[in-house]
């Protein structure tokens, strides 16, 4: 198959090369012209995975892949087209449709009779059928279900790990049409690994959903673990050990609390499924927990060692999860702001971004190999680098809060730091 991906972000380049390796002619879009550039030369843009590393270039050099900026060229002449333009929000969670509107524009500009449109962008209910299909039938001249063909089927992966992720899990795939669902069941199981579920559902809508509540329950749950955290610490019981031992019965499956939940996906798609639904009561009181750890994590620090005014206080990572480099709604930011409240200095370090990217978001730059004291120190990203920390390594330190629950507390003992975790320590 001719194949157009468009959008060559984490998971989108991941998938083009997927498909180039499965033997079809695949062109990458991207508005990004340094990705695009990348990517002729036979480089990977992206460092978050060694197989994306280590394919790009010979499939580049077999011409099995290309990218382009004009996705209207990207487009024209492609049988298939996935579609992987992220949708954003806005600080008050919001969502803009722009970017992925003006994609769905071009790529109605390009379309043949007979392509297949799919969408695997995690989107609110009801969006491939009733804003793109419009869309795409008014820019190409094509009717849908007829002579262009449209589904849904959400990317259910994780960055760093695409590909392994491709083979795991069952692909969910959902039409504007019984023929649509059809056409998109073959195409996976031509590009995907032999033996991987492809499992249709009733309709494009089913498949939305499917994204979206998989992924509230992710957020629902965290926020019960932290909700168990918290009456935890007040009663002076070890979270984890509850939660290891009501774990052991099968039908409990508690997630494991934190300082925060960030990333693109958790603390962003349930608002897709709540904004518009008052009758939705769960999914915005998890939010709400979510969002608060970071103040809740301030206040216990500063029942531990006093005022925070004028203390420097070190965040260690900002990267929304651990040995990723990427700080998309980050509960780094939201602590930022409550130490910056309570009127505390704050230092930030992270291995994956270097000092002036710490600058420009509101952190002084630490050098762990030029310390400097400081009063307390918070693990917000569990990276490997941390994982062997020596307390040494953190002058002046009468408090080290893991916001992750993912360092052991006797090396910190021994060297006469208190430690806390989230729901457990003392």
């Amino acid at each position: 198959m001719k194949i157009a991906v468009v959008g060559l972000g984490h998971i989108g380049l991941p998938l083009a090369v997927q498909y180039a390796g499965r033997g079809h002619e695949v062109v990458g879009c991207d508005t990004a012209a340094w990705i695009v550039d990348a990517i002729n030369r036979g480089e990977s843009p992206h460092d978050d995975e060694q197989a994306l590393i280590d394919r790009v270039p010979q499939l580049v050099a077999d011409g099995r892949l290309r990218a382009t900026t004009d996705d209207v060229e990207g487009v024209r002449g492609a049988e298939a087209v996935v579609v992987i333009v992220p949708v954003v929000v806005d600080s008050q969670r919001q969502i803009d449709f722009g970017p992925i509107d003006a994609a769905t524009r071009d790529i109605a500009a390009g379309l043949q009779p007979g392509t297949l449109v799919i969408y695997e962008t995690t989107l609110p209910v009801g969006t491939t059928r009733d804003r793109f299909g419009p869309m795409l039938e008014a820019g190409s001249g094509l009717t849908l279900d007829r002579d262009l063909f449209l589904a849904f089927s959400p990317e259910r992966v994780l960055v760093g790990r695409v590909f392994r992720d491709l083979r795991r899990y069952p692909k969910i795939v959902g039409g504007t049409s019984a023929k649509s669902t059809r056409r998109a069941t073959d195409f996976y199981r031509a590009v995907l690994e032999e033996g991987t579920e492809v499992r249709a559902v009733a309709s494009a809508e089913t498949a939305e959903m499917t994204k979206l509540a998989e992924t509230t329950y992710r957020d629902l749950n965290i926020a019960y673990a932290n909700e168990l955290a918290r009456y935890a610490a007040r009663r002076g019981i070890d979270v984890l050990e509850v939660i290891e031992s009501a774990n052991s019965q099968p039908y409990s499956h508690i997630h494991q609390p934190g300082v925060g939940v960030g990333g693109h996906c958790i603390p962003v798609y349930p608002h897709f499924l709540f904004n518009d639904a008052p009758e939705l009561r769960l999914p915005p009181i998890a939010r709400e927990i979510n969002e608060e750890m970071a103040g809740w994590t301030v206040d216990r620090i500063e029942e531990a060692v006093g005022s925070l005014v004028d203390q420097p206080v070190l965040i260690l990572g900002i990267a929304y999860r651990g040995d990723v480099r990427e700080d998309a709604f980050s509960t780094a930011f939201r602590l930022r702001d409550e130490l910056a409240a309570a009127g505390a200095r704050v230092y930030a370090h992270d291995p994956y971004f270097d000092d002036e990217h710490l600058r420009r978001l509101g952190f002084e730059p630490y050098d762990l190999d030029a310390p400097q004291p400081v009063k307390v120190a918070i693990l917000q990203a569990a990276h490997e680098r941390y994982r062997g920390l020596d307390p040494a390594a953190l002058p002046g330190v009468k408090l080290f809060l893991d916001g992750r629950n993912a360092l052991e507390s006797e090396p910190f003992a021994a060297a006469g730091i208190r430690y806390l975790g989230v729901g457990h320590g003392g």
